[in-house]
């Protein structure tokens, strides 16, 4: 166990236990936005990852992209939030909020009134997205006014309020994986005209205005940002990217984050169609002269590659998402070098009830 996999560190103002962290993962388990007790449960039975960073949680209905996932904007979904989040801390685990707004992928099934979803620009991308009627493609966006920008940058503000109220240790603000703040990054998607669009400076300027707020709301040793710089999810791509994120991951510097999360690799499915960007000499190395922090990396490892990357004392934890599924105490069975359990039916990966989501049976109950 002196393995620095299992060693305690600290980002910002929250102590892990050791250096694995639950990546994020959309399971839609949560009917009418509101987390329950299967939701409780589920994050509880993982507490023994030194960082839990939940699923993506809509700051807004506006922000809302498919089904049966958690929201962060009412008073019904604080307290939900605020069951699991004691749970976690029950069980001696620490948990961020992934906070999130959908941009355009979307459908004007979930827009109040049924309106267009909101993007950087009216740019369809060729996405699809699960509704209530099934996998459909998503709706046709229109561009956010000028003078809107800054209420969508206040959905992320009392949605980090709101995370905190709930109970949560911090935040991660999904700035990755053609989501709302990537479409105003990508000049794929961006074709604004007005200061948040154009130059690099100015499509990062709606990723910067977010960060700031979240952190003039909750402390930046409370704040974490997620970016995706080496690939393109959803349709949202860049023409390049080299240049983009070096920028981006230099003002993100300047802001003292508890974090900073990058995603090196995407899983490829007929969902997202996530899809190598970056130029094949564009990688993580030429990132980590630009920032000084501590980063938690992302994107298929497993023990072995985890500890080859902790080695980098810039890097901090390896987040992990997928085997988290049906291995709830990956720690555990990291530190006794455990065969990892298979992952079970695709079928109950996304949505459903209890099967294949609270149903796993840890190492130790494996053995007896």
């Amino acid at each position: 166990m002196s393995d620095v996999l299992f060693s305690p560190t600290t980002l910002g103002s929250i102590k892990l236990s050791n250096r694995i962290a639950m990546g994020p993962m959309t399971r839609a388990r949560t009917p009418n936005t509101v987390p329950n007790s299967s939701n409780a449960t589920y994050y509880a039975q993982r507490a023994s990852a030194g960082l839990i960073i939940t699923e993506a949680t809509q700051v807004s209905i506006q922000g809302t992209g498919t089904i049966n996932t958690p929201g962060i904007y009412t008073p019904e979904q604080v307290a939900g939030w605020k069951a699991v989040t004691d749970a976690v801390h029950a069980a001696g685990g620490r948990i961020v909020c992934q906070i999130w707004h959908s941009g355009r992928v979307s459908h004007s099934c979930f827009q109040e009134n049924g309106q267009a979803p909101v993007s950087s620009s009216a740019v369809r991308g060729d996405i699809r997205t699960f509704t209530p009627d099934g996998f459909q493609p998503t709706s046709q966006p229109r561009a956010l006014d000028l003078e809107e920008i800054a209420g969508v940058v206040e959905q992320y503000r009392l949605g980090a309020r709101n995370a905190i109220e709930a109970g949560f240790d911090g935040v991660e603000i999904h700035a990755a994986n053609g989501y709302l703040i990537d479409q105003f990054l990508r000049d794929g998607v961006n074709q604004r005209d007005d200061e948040y669009g154009g130059s690099v400076a100015n499509r990062c300027r709606f990723l910067l205005e977010v960060t700031d707020a979240v952190i003039a709301e909750i402390g930046a040793e409370r704040t974490g940002v997620r970016l995706s710089p080496f690939s393109s999810t959803w349709d949202c791509h860049d023409s390049d990217p080299r240049t983009l994120y070096l920028h981006a991951v230099s003002e993100l510097n300047s802001r003292n984050l508890a974090f900073l999360e990058l995603v090196e690799e995407i899983n490829e499915s007929e969902v997202s169609k996530s899809t190598a960007e970056a130029p094949a000499d564009f990688s993580t190395e030429d990132l980590l002269p630009l920032y000084k922090g501590q980063l938690i990396l992302n994107g298929g490892y497993n023990k072995q590659r985890a500890q080859a990357a902790l080695v980098n004392p810039q890097v901090a934890a390896i987040s992990i998402a997928r085997p988290y599924m049906c291995n709830p105490d990956l720690v555990e069975r990291f530190a006794n070098d455990a065969e990892l359990a298979p992952m079970g039916d695709p079928a109950l990966v996304y949505g459903g009830g209890d099967e294949g989501y609270i149903d796993f049976p840890s190492l130790e109950e494996v053995s007896a």
